[in-house]
C-alpha cells in the first residue's frame, strides 16, 4: 500500500464487496488496535496486501490515529481495490465491446455442428483479439498525445499488457479453438510471430524507404528478417536489388532465389498430403546442402548466412538471435526449417528446448514466457491460473474460460468447492464490474449465465448499487423485476420510498411504498397526506390520489385517504348524494382515523346546509351518533371542552344536523301524508 508504514504504525483493515479499507493507528506493536478502526479486532503485525497484480490504493486524510497520550494526530485512510483497471476510462471500450461478443457467444447455444460451430468459435475469438487491439491502439494513441509523463507510463504499461493479452489468446486460438493440425499449424504460427513480433517494422520500413536500399547498412539485417519470419516473397525482392547493384554476385542470386522460391510450405487448402510435403522439402533440403557444401555462397557471407538458415542450422538462426527477440520467435523460424510438419503434440518438446537454447542461462524465463509455455504444452488450466496472476483483472481470464468452455475442453474440470472454472472466473469478473458506478450493468448479464451462484452474487451486490437517482434506482429495479427477485424490489422500493419522505416528496414517497407493497409505510405516509391536508385544507400530488385505484387496498389508511379524495371530487362536481353517501359510510366503517372524525363531520356541514335535503333521517341519526361518540369518547374530554374552537364545531354540528333532521321529518312525513 504506498504511503502507509505497517513497521511504525498498525494497521487496520476491514473487508468489502471489491474494496479492503485500511487505517493506521500509532498504539503499540504489541497490543491490539484501540483505535476506532473498522474490524476491532486484534490488528495482525503486517498487512497482507495480497490482492492481484495491479491493485491500487487511494489515501484518504483522517484522524482515525491517536498518539501515545491520547492526543490525536494525522492519520490516513487506504482504500486498497483488486480491480482498478475497470477505472480506466480508455479500457471502457473492451469491457463494453466484449460484452456484446459474450452475450452473442452465450445465444448461439443452438450449437452449430462439426466445422461450421468450430469456424463460429474462431470468429468469436477473432472479435475478442480486435476488440484488444482497437483498445491498445487507443491507449497508444493516448499516450502520444498526452504530456503528463505520469499518464503516458501508465498508458505505456496498459499497451504492453494489452499486447501481450492478445499474443496470449492468439496462441491459444491456434492452439485450442481452431486445433490446427500439422502442416496448417506451422502457418498460424507463422502468422502469429508476424502480427506480434514487429520490434523490426521499423528497421524495414527504413530501409526500403531509402535511395538505395542494398546500400544501406541495415540491408541484409531487413532480408535476415524476412528469411526468419518465412516472408520469402520479400526477401527474394529485396535480393533482386543487390542482384542489380552487384552484377558479380549474379549467379548466386539466381540460385538463392531459385531455392527459396522451391522451398516446400504446407497449404491450407488440403492439396497435398504430409507425406508429399515431407518427400518435396527433403528433396529440397538436399539441394540447400549441396549448394552449401559445394562451397557456392562462399564469397558472399551473407547469402551463406542465409543458405544455413535454410537448412535449419541452429547456430546460424541464433546468431540473428537479436533480429528475432523472442524465443518463440526462435521456435517457429526453427520449426520451419527443420520440421514443417509438426504435429500439435510435438510442440512441447520443440518449444522448451528452443527456450533453453534462445535463453541460454543468461536470463530466467518471465511470467509472460511461463504462459506461452503452458501453452505449448497444452496445458490449459495452467494457462488460466498464470494469467489470472500475472495479469491485472479478470477480464481476460474469464472471457478466455468461457470461450475455451464452449469449446468443450473444460468439461472435466470442477473446482472443489462446487462451481467449475469458467463460472467461478466469471463471477470474480462480474464482482468487479459492480464496484463500477456504471460498468455493474454489464455485471449482471454475466451473472445471469453463471447457473450455479449466479443469482444469490447477483442478489447480494445489486442490493450494494448505490441508488444516488430515482432515474438509477428504477433501472435497478427493473433488473430485479425481471428476474422475479422479490426481496430486492421491496427493498429497494423501502430505500427510495424513505428517502423520498425524508424530502417531504411525500407523491414520490407513497409510489415507492405502494410499488414495495409495505401496509405500514403506506399508512405512515397515508397519515402525513392527511396531517398536510389539515394543515393547508388541500391536498398535493392529485394525480397520485386520483389514480390509485386498486392500490389503495393495500392499507386501511391508504383506502381511506382515496376515497376521502374521492369524496372532495364528487362534492366538487356537486353530486352531493354520492359524496354524502360516502362521507358517512367513511365514518361508519371505522377505516378513518379518530383523529380525522371532527374534520369529517365538519365536512358535512355544507351538505346540512344545502337548500335541498342531503342526508335521509337515518343517516342523520348516523351522525349524531358519530358525533356523541366523538366528544364522549375522547381522552382529553377536558381538554376539548375547554377548547373554544372546538366547542364552537362542535354546537354548529349539533345545531345543524337537528335543523336537518326537523327539515327531513318534515319532508319525510309529507311523502308518506300524499
Amino acid at each position: 500500500v504506498p504511503g502507509a508504514d505497517p513497521s511504525a504504525r498498525q494497521l487496520c483493515f476491514a473487508w468489502g464487496p471489491a474494496e479492503v479499507l485500511v487505517c493506521e493507528t500509532l498504539f503499540g506493536r504489541a497490543g491490539g488496535c484501540r483505535s476506532r478502526c473498522p474490524c476491532r479486532s486484534p490488528c495482525p503485525s503486517r498487512l497482507w496486501a495480497a490482492g492481484r497484480a495491479g491493485g491500487a490504493a487511494r489515501a484518504l486524510t483522517g484522524s482515525l490515529a491517536g498518539t501515545g497520550d491520547g492526543a490525536p494526530s494525522s492519520s490516513r485512510v487506504f482504500v486498497v481495490r483488486r480491480d482498478q483497471d475497470i477505472y480506466i476510462q480508455t479500457l471502457r471500450k473492451l469491457f463494453n465491446e466484449s460484452h456484446g461478443i459474450f452475450m452473442g457467444l452465450q445465444r448461439s447455444e443452438e450449437e452449430l455442428a462439426g466445422k461450421s460451430r468450430k469456424a463460429q468459435l474462431v470468429q468469436v475469438s477473432k472479435n475478442y483479439r480486435s476488440v484488444i487491439r482497437a483498445c491498445m491502439e487507443d491507449m497508444h494513441q493516448a499516450a502520444v498525445s498526452t504530456r503528463d509523463p505520469a499518464l503516458q507510463g501508465q498508458y505505456s504499461t496498459q499497451v504492453s499488457i494489452l499486447s501481450a493479452m492478445e499474443l496470449i489468446w492468439n496462441l491459444c486460438e491456434i492452439l485450442f479453438v481452431e486445433a490446427a493440425t500439422a502442416g496448417p499449424l506451422l502457418l498460424r504460427l507463422l502468422d502469429w510471430v508476424r502480427l506480434h513480433v514487429c520490434d523490426v517494422d521499423s528497421m524495414v520500413r527504413e530501409v526500403l524507404s531509402s535511395e538505395s536500399p542494398s546500400k544501406h547498412k541495415l540491408f541484409w539485417n531487413v532480408v535476415d528478417v524476412f528469411v526468419l519470419q518465412g516472408r520469402m516473397d520479400e526477401a527474394r525482392h529485396l535480393l533482386s536489388k543487390e542482384a542489380s547493384a552487384n552484377p558479380t554476385s549474379m549467379n548466386m542470386y539466381k540460385i538463392l532465389d531459385d531455392l527459396m522460391k522451391k522451398m516446400p510450405v504446407p497449404s491450407l487448402g488440403n492439396t497435398q498430403t504430409l507425406t508429399e510435403l515431407e518427400l518435396k522439402w527433403q528433396h529440397w533440403h538436399e539441394e540447400c546442402q549441396r549448394y552449401l557444401q559445394d562451397g557456392t555462397f562462399a564469397s558472399n557471407p551473407h547469402m551463406e548466412s542465409i543458405c544455413k538458415i535454410l537448412l535449419g542450422d541452429e547456430d546460424a538462426i541464433l546468431e540473428k538471435k537479436e533480429l528475432m527477440t523472442t524465443w518463440y520467435h526462435f521456435l517457429v523460424t526453427r520449426l520451419l526449417y527443420s520440421h514443417p510438419t509438426v504435429k500439435p503434440m510435438e510442440l512441447r518438446f520443440y518449444a522448451q528446448s528452443s527456450m533453453d537454447l534462445f535463453l541460454g542461462g543468461e536470463s530466467s524465463p518471465e511470467p509472460l514466457d511461463m504462459i506461452l509455455m503452458s501453452a505449448f504444452e497444452f496445458e490449459m488450466h495452467q494457462v488460466i491460473k498464470e494469467c489470472s496472476i500475472v495479469l491485472s483483472n479478470w477480464w481476460f481470464v474469464a472471457h478466455l474460460t468461457d470461450l475455451l468452455d464452449h469449446c468443450k475442453l473444460l468439461q472435466s474440470h470442477n473446482l472443489y468447492f462446487g462451481s467449475n472454472m469458467r463460472e467461478f472466473l466469471l463471477l470474480e469478473y462480474a464482482s468487479g464490474l459492480f464496484s463500477h458506478h456504471s460498468l455493474w450493468q454489464l455485471g449482471v448479464d454475466y451473472f445471469d449465465h453463471c447457473p450455479e451462484y449466479g443469482r444469490v452474487y447477483l442478489e447480494l451486490h445489486i442490493e450494494r448499487v448505490p441508488l444516488s437517482t430515482e432515474q438509477k434506482a428504477l433501472k435497478v429495479l427493473r433488473i430485479c423485476e425481471q428476474r422475479q427477485m422479490h426481496e430486492q424490489v421491496r427493498s429497494i422500493c423501502k430505500i427510495m420510498a424513505m428517502k423520498a419522505l425524508r424530502n417531504n416528496r411525500l407523491g414520490s414517497a407513497l409510489s415507492w411504498s405502494i410499488r414495495a407493497k409495505d401496509a405500514a409505510f403506506a399508512t405512515l405516509i397515508s397519515d402525513r397526506f392527511l396531517k398536510d391536508y389539515c394543515e393547508r385544507g388541500c391536498f398535493s400530488d392529485l394525480d397520485l390520489i386520483d389514480n390509485l385505484g386498486p392500490s389503495m387496498l393495500l392499507s386501511d389508511r391508504l383506502t381511506f385517504l382515496g376515497k376521502y379524495r374521492e369524496f372532495h371530487r364528487l362534492y366538487g362536481e356537486q353530486r352531493f348524494a354520492e359524496a354524502a353517501r360516502l362521507l358517512l359510510t367513511l365514518m361508519t366503517a371505522h377505516i378513518a382515523p379518530c383523529s380525522f372524525w371532527m374534520t369529517l363531520l365538519t365536512d358535512a356541514l355544507p351538505l346540512l346546509e344545502q337548500k335541498e335535503v342531503i342526508f335521509s333521517a337515518e343517516q342523520t341519526y348516523e351522525l349524531m351518533r358519530c358525533l356523541e361518540d366523538l366528544t364522549a369518547g375522547n381522552p382529553d374530554k377536558q381538554k376539548f371542552q375547554d377548547d373554544d374552537v372546538e366547542t364552537t364545531k362542535v354546537e354548529m354540528l349539533r345545531l345543524a344536523l337537528a335543523r336537518n333532521l326537523a327539515r327531513v321529518i318534515v319532508k319525510e312525513g309529507t311523502v308518506e301524508g300524499s
